[in-house]
């Protein structure tokens, strides 16, 4: 079964994270579709204007750490000390370009949010031209804590440097109404109004001509591409370095012994110290 759906409707590219069963966690598939799709919609005279959304009960929830750490993949998201960091950047690099696809394309893609939009399916969110949300949705970077850095570096584009600080120095998660009064994505809506927002907005898109839509992006997409592809390589780099520094192998090995749930909900409360690999004093076990 295919990981992404594609369908064409009139002058709308429509294309859908399909891992519904892990409110579409992300594998080694799922991106490499998710760029074969966004080229598809691309390359069709056909298509103006793109929309991505997610299966089931969620846009995506980041990677799919029961799959990687069941050994599954070719990442090994965490190698056998000594690490090997050009074989981490290499995989994670790819996975940056296949998330940037939706970026480079020269038609504007639309990002649908609804219920979670967190870790790297926030990498994915981001990396779209405009993002509407659920006003109750979440999105967030929890890696940010440990175990993580965005590797599309797209918080700091699209937030500026302090409201990027303010996300990644506590991974929080916030409400598309939140994302949307920080400035993080275009608008948020009452869910039972996400599909006719994004769908307006679609189709007022649709009616402008091709051409008209890829110069814009372009010149708007120049005003930032500057650093950018630098930001990212750095941020690739550090991604590989925090699951192998010694608090992101304590949080793996936190996983192996508890869970990952439990080790994940630790992280993200801010209840366990990654360094003394304890209980913080005073703290609340989630």
């Amino acid at each position: 079964m295919s990981k992404v759906l594609y369908e064409r409707d009139g002058r709308i590219a429509r294309i859908t994270l399909n891992r519904p069963e892990v409110m579409n966690a992300i594998d080694d598939e799922l991106p490499v579709e998710l760029e074969a799709a966004v080229q598809r919609a691309d390359h069709d005279p056909e298509v103006h204007v793109m929309v991505l959304s997610g299966a089931g009960k969620a846009f995506c929830a980041g990677y799919d750490l029961t799959f990687y750490a069941e050994g599954n993949g070719s990442g090994e998201v965490t190698q056998p000390m000594p690490w090997d960091p050009i074989k981490d950047y290499q995989c994670m690099w790819r996975n940056t370009q296949h998330y940037m696809s939706l970026w480079k394309a020269m038609k504007p893609v639309i990002c649908k949010v609804h219920g979670f939009a967190v870790a790297g399916g926030s990498d994915i969110a981001l990396c779209a031209d405009l993002t509407i949300m659920a006003e109750e949705a979440q999105i967030g970077y929890m890696p940010a804590r440990v175990w993580g850095c965005p590797t599309t570096a797209m918080w700091v584009y699209r937030l500026g440097p302090e409201r990027a600080k303010r996300m990644l120095f506590t991974g929080d998660k916030i409400t598309g109404r939140e994302a949307a009064d920080m400035g993080l994505v275009l608008n948020a809506v009452p869910a039972a109004d996400l599909d006719a927002e994004v769908e307006a907005m679609a189709e007022r898109m649709a009616a402008v001509p091709i051409n008209q839509l890829a110069m814009q992006k372009m010149v708007i997409n120049q005003a930032m591409e500057q650093t950018m592809q630098a930001t990212q390589r750095l941020a690739t780099v550090f991604d590989g370095i925090t699951r192998h520094s010694p608090e992101g192998l304590t949080f793996k090995q936190r996983a192996e012994a508890v869970g990952w749930k439990q080790a994940v909900a630790e992280r993200d409360s801010g209840t366990w110290d990654w360094t003394a690999n304890g209980p913080l004093p005073g703290a609340n076990r989630p």
